[in-house]
């Protein structure tokens, strides 16, 4: 088969032919058909993110396709299933987090002593085919293309748990920080679901995509964000703390902040302000993951319906590196989907 390999860290990734796995008991091999590229693929191939041990790196958690043959002991899917594979496809089972008998989430990754990872800990989907356990899979609804599934097993994936995490109310008004690969998804959730949305950018190109994705004011800053009223729910879908730290001037009496975006480099931090302390303002700090395979089938069915539609660029597997030069460079509105 053909795979986007990773020489090593800070090379190019290459098209490459390297063997065909085959499905173990409980498994299934999978024909993918598409497979996104999260800007963490940018942080493994610069070995900011651990680079992975197995051989050859093959990486990319987003992969969607149709199950081509089924292991030994599956049931549950059949030969023909649409299928897409999760970030987490299991845990380690003996560590002391495993004992907690939680469901298989995001918050896996980081508190499992071993878990197994699509693309980090094991080969991930930027191949013609990828190996998964048949738990680890969820079932894509009938007519959502692959090109489209693709980046909603993660980007939509985090954004629509950040989206329920924060629980709006009726009567509240949501803020999304950041208009990129999981805030476009968000905005679109948010003005699906019937809030009034606001966009928190910094980019002026941005604010009339924003409104098109469903934003019905867009601001530049949390005091902007303050003087127009101010949010209940702020959904943080960038990579910046410090901005996500100054869209707390904007939080209202009793809001929600929610983090979801990942900073490996500043601290997310609550200001001293006095005249509006954190502690008498009744406010949260929330964070948000990979909340588990029920909420991934939500937003899947959300964006089968029609209501929101992932914006991607779709690139030829013989473009992958160029698809993933793109996306370091922060040039691709708003996800990049490679197809196998």
């Amino acid at each position: 088969m053909q795979a986007a390999v990773i020489p090593e860290v800070n090379t190019a990734w290459e098209l490459r032919e390297i063997p065909t796995p085959r499905p173990g008991p409980g498994e299934v091999l999978i024909r993918v058909r598409a497979s996104g590229i999260c800007y963490n693929d940018v942080l493994i191939s610069r070995g900011i993110i651990p680079f992975p041990a197995f051989s050859p790196a093959v990486i990319g958690h987003e992969p969607a396709g149709e199950v081509v043959e089924v292991g030994a002991g599956v049931t549950a899917r059949r030969t023909g299933d649409r299928v897409g594979v999760t970030w987490i496809q299991g845990t380690c089972g003996r560590c002391d987090y495993c004992a907690l008998g939680l469901p298989v989430s995001g918050q896996a990754a980081f508190r499992c002593a071993a878990p197994a990872m699509t693309g980090l800990t094991v080969p991930g989907g930027h191949a013609e085919y990828l190996v998964a356990p048949a738990d680890a899979t969820v079932l894509l609804p009938d007519g959502l293309d692959f090109e489209l599934a693709a980046p909603v097993l993660c980007a939509g994936y985090t954004a629509w748990c950040a989206f329920s995490k924060g629980a709006p109310r009726p009567h509240e008004r949501v803020a999304v920080l950041g208009v990129g690969g999981l805030g476009h998804f968000a905005l679109q959730f948010s003005a699906a679901a019937g809030f009034e949305t606001v966009a928190i950018t910094r980019s002026p190109d941005k604010h009339a995509v924003a409104r098109e994705l469903g934003a019905d004011l867009v601001v530049g800053s949390g005091e902007e964000l303050l003087a127009a009223g101010g949010a209940d729910v702020i959904l943080v879908t960038g990579p910046s703390y410090a901005a996500a730290t100054d869209s707390l001037r904007g939080l209202r009496l009793g809001g929600r902040i929610v983090l979801a975006g990942i900073d490996g480099l500043e601290p997310f931090t609550i200001p001293p302000d006095l005249a509006r302390p954190f502690f008498a303002q009744g406010q949260q700090v929330l964070g948000a993951t990979h909340d588990g395979p029920g909420f991934l089938e939500q937003a899947l069915r959300v964006v089968a319906s029609g209501k929101v539609t992932p914006k991607v660029e779709v690139f030829a597997k013989e473009q992958v590196a160029d698809a993933l030069d793109k996306v370091a460079k922060g040039e691709v509105r708003f996800k990049a989907v490679v197809t196998y």
